[in-house]
């Protein structure tokens, strides 16, 4: 057995059986031994970013890692936004990187990189195997880091593929999440008991268990709840616990937050804003707040919200949001009537990917009242995950419909997506959003205080000249597509991407 048969195995054992993989020359035996392995799902990816994207869209919804399969330093280095996304997200993903074989590294050869300082930034567990005996106890190693919610990134040289040797190694069992203590539990239960009180949410408190307790707790002490701007995933619609977000713009979330004093977190980070503007704070809470952290972000931050409700002996049912789907107007796709459009269509076990970025920020109101479903934000910031989030999301959902909303700007980082959404026969519908600029940054200019604005620099954020044709390019990927201007007529398309099982893509002009 070579070492790549070994990693394979091991990746098996260790219930790793996605690969999302844009290989080289370097990766072949690897190729080879997914080949020979019916239970490993590949899926190819023509672009890096895809492959990143979707393993932590993956992982976000099976709550379990894939693998990604990346070709030596260049390839990893395309990939490196959405892993920087996976890693805000606490996603769990395992990179397999190939490297030239050991001794032609020394020959500097075009392709030779620095792979592990390429793999630092994004990743907390890096490590280069050195022989094939290595590589299945590596994997091994690599997929317990990934599976705690981490991103874990095995640099395969290629002698160690091909070299007979290979040891499988068993798999290693995942931590349970320590239990906060009682001290900690006491000091939180004070806070929320005085007034001005807020329990903020993060990742590990957003699912619907998280969220019920969460909404005890709340019923119990008279605390408000909300949760991070952007959530990994957040459960949401009828019969779930309804809950608000720290808005984005900074104005806003300074006014949403000014009650509060006392703030706990669970699996939450104390509110900063997204970027630094002149003349505005970067702390979003008021001076002289306390803060009384739970949880770290991840599993253990449902364990502190039901030892948070045992020890207020909350276990009343918590208020849920009604059912309710709001009429569509007959008018254009502005934003309430996409936010209405959606609301009437998102069906139950939707997962919904959401980058609409300007677009989207009034779209939980109306859709508060869909059947049950799960919303998952941009939780890094970089664009670009949209698309391949859905491709992961869809194939961890087991049929589950998924919704992308996704700016057209933000699009174009990942429109190869789109291929591998009909490779896979996978059930997304796409909304485009083609406002055809970079509409959030004509804000931004503003918001940083550029006044004046002359032609070219306006000319920087404009996807006008030429416009991009979105249903010639997801037609010729295999997506079918049509294009719609009236809220009506979105809600019709809507509803025949979902019926149609596979992928489709909405452009919406807005």
């Amino acid at each position: 057995m070579n070492g790549a048969d070994s990693l394979v195995k091991t990746l098996l054992a260790s219930g790793v059986d996605h690969c999302f993989a844009n290989p080289g020359t370097s990766e072949m035996h690897f190729v080879a031994a997914l080949d020979g392995a019916a239970e490993m799902k590949s899926v190819l990816a023509l672009h890096e970013t895809v492959a990143t994207g979707a393993a932590d869209g993956f992982f976000r919804i099976a709550g379990r890692p894939a693998a990604t399969l990346l070709h030596l330093g260049p390839g990893l280095a395309n990939g490196l936004s959405n892993l920087h996304n996976a890693k805000k997200a606490h996603s769990g993903v395992l990179n397999v990187v190939g490297e030239h074989a050991l001794p032609h590294i020394a020959l500097d050869a075009p392709l030779t990189a620095d792979i592990e300082g390429i793999a630092r930034p994004v990743s907390h567990w890096v490590r280069t195997s050195r022989s094939s005996a290595d590589v299945g106890q590596d994997a091994a190693e690599a997929a317990a880091a990934a599976s705690a919610g981490q991103i874990a990134t095995l640099i395969l040289p290629g002698d160690t593929a091909w070299t007979e040797g290979g040891r499988p190694a068993a798999a290693i069992a995942r931590p349970e999440p320590e239990a906060p203590e009682a001290e900690t539990i006491e000091a939180a239960v004070k806070m929320l008991r005085e007034p001005g009180a807020l329990l903020l949410l993060g990742p590990g408190a957003t699912d619907e268990a998280a969220l019920r307790d969460a909404g005890r707790i709340a019923a119990a002490t008279g605390c408000a709840l909300m949760t991070e701007w952007s959530n990994a995933r957040l459960a949401r619609g009828a019969g779930r616990v309804a809950v608000g977000r720290v808005p984005y713009p900074v104005d806003q979330a300074l006014e949403a937050l000014r009650p509060f004093r006392r703030i706990v977190l669970a699996g939450a980070k104390p509110p900063v804003a997204f970027f630094a503007y002149p003349d505005k704070p970067g702390v979003l809470t008021q001076p002289g707040t306390e803060f009384a952290k739970v949880a770290e972000p991840g599993p253990g931050a449902a364990e502190a919200l039901r030892a948070l409700a045992d020890a207020l002996g909350a276990h009343d049912a918590p208020k849920t949001a009604e059912p309710g789907r709001p009429e569509i107007p007959a008018g254009p796709t502005d934003p309430n009537g996409i936010a209405a459009a959606l609301g009437a269509t998102i069906p139950e076990g939707c997962i919904v990917v959401d980058e609409s970025v300007t677009t989207g920020r009034a779209f939980f109101g109306l859709t508060a009242g869909a059947p049950p479903h799960d919303w998952l934000n941009n939780r890094g910031g970089s664009i670009g995950y949209g698309m391949p989030l859905a491709v992961g999301a869809a194939l961890a959902g087991g049929g589950r419909p998924v919704l992308a909303l996704v700016g057209d700007g933000s699009a174009m980082y990942s429109p190869q997506a789109l291929w591998t959404m009909a490779r896979e026969g996978l059930p997304v519908t796409v909304l485009i959003f083609a406002n055809r600029s970079y509409r959030i940054l004509r804000g931004e200019l503003a918001n940083v205080g550029v006044s004046n604005v002359g032609p070219r620099a306006l000319s920087m954020l404009s996807l006008e000249d030429p416009a991009i044709d979105w249903l010639a390019m997801a037609r010729s990927m295999g997506v079918e597509a049509e294009r719609v201007s009236e809220a009506p007529a979105l809600a019709a398309t809507i509803r025949a991407g979902l019926a149609s099982g596979g992928p489709y893509l909405v452009e919406v002009m807005c």
